[in-house]
């Protein structure tokens, strides 16, 4: 009856030794059962089981293959280590945060807000990181209390955030808020980033449609930078921080805050991320980034 656990631990060993890489496509299902002497549906249910925990992707087509996160998943599946996986929105700060953290915190997944949430609704990540505004006017708690409702919704707080236009130096398009957007070349994260949510809600309060708003998508704050700063892009909407890095101007516009969401049973898994979010040498560098008040950074609140 275990011997599908027998042979998913082989190969989330290999995964895990570096043998198996990410990508790495696995034998096919009959191949596998000869070399372990046992049945197709054997290994059928071992890479179903691994597919489940996050070490490998199934594809209809084609053969399983080592999933993007596969070692991490694999060091949880073995119990190697526990490490609590962070999905979620791109910020310079959070960056900075998992560093110090070592390797029990790691980012898994698509940045973005909502690709964040859909991980964790799917047990791909522990926790998810976002900074969403719900039509009722309060940050992120509606919908870590709709998603995880009979979960122990739970909200790490990391910190309060300055979002804004980032524009050359000496401003030659004349920017000054989102209404002087139009016509321009403006750099926007992708669709369920919480900067794109925030710049459409923006555009629309200005009477521009924005999808008629031209400008390369970017993957994160810096790359916004970036295209401004390469002239790719007139501007931009970024956090105050990927300004600062590369010596761009800035125009102010919001504080959002930006919370981890997670559930009750996640909670002391993510001892070592609280650790480091109320480490005051961390907060130090934090708030030498630019655009950050980190003054309750390590507060959970539990929601129910």
């Amino acid at each position: 009856m275990t011997r599908y656990l027998d042979v998913s631990a082989g190969i989330a060993g290999r995964v895990q030794a570096g043998e198996l890489h990410a990508g790495s496509e696995l034998s096919s299902v009959r191949a596998l059962a000869d070399e372990c002497g046992t049945t197709p549906s054997t290994i059928s249910r071992a890479y179903r089981y691994l597919a489940q925990a996050g070490v490998i992707t199934l594809g209809e087509r084609r053969r399983a293959s080592v999933a993007p996160d596969g070692v991490v998943a694999a060091r949880r599946l073995l119990g190697i280590e526990r490490v609590f996986r962070l999905a979620g929105s791109d910020d310079p700060a959070l960056d900075l945060v998992l560093r110090r953290a070592g390797h029990s915190v790691v980012a898994v997944g698509t940045r973005g807000s909502f690709q964040g949430l859909t991980a964790l609704w799917r047990d791909g990540a522990d926790g998810a990181a976002i900074h969403l505004l719900h039509h009722s006017g309060t940050y992120n708690a509606p919908f870590a209390l709709a998603l995880l409702r009979g979960r122990e919704p739970t909200l790490i707080h990391l910190w309060r955030r300055e979002q804004g236009l980032l524009i050359p130096p000496g401003n030659p398009s004349r920017i000054k808020t989102a209404k002087d957007l139009a016509n321009l070349r403006v750099a926007k994260r992708e669709f369920g980033a919480g900067t794109r949510v925030l710049l459409d809600r923006m555009l629309d309060d200005a009477g521009i449609a924005p999808h008629s708003v031209a400008g390369p998508e970017a993957a994160s704050h810096l790359e916004v930078a970036l295209a401004v700063a390469s002239g790719v892009a007139d501007v931009g909407l970024g956090v105050r921080a990927a300004a600062a890095a590369l010596a761009l101007e800035f125009v102010p516009l919001v504080w959002e805050e930006y919370d981890v969401v997670l559930s009750g049973e996640s909670l002391a898994g993510a001892g070592p991320l609280i650790d480091t979010l109320r480490d005051p040498a961390v907060r130090s560098s934090i708030v030498e980034l630019g655009g950050y008040d980190v003054r309750q950074a390590g507060a959970v609140k539990s929601l129910e």
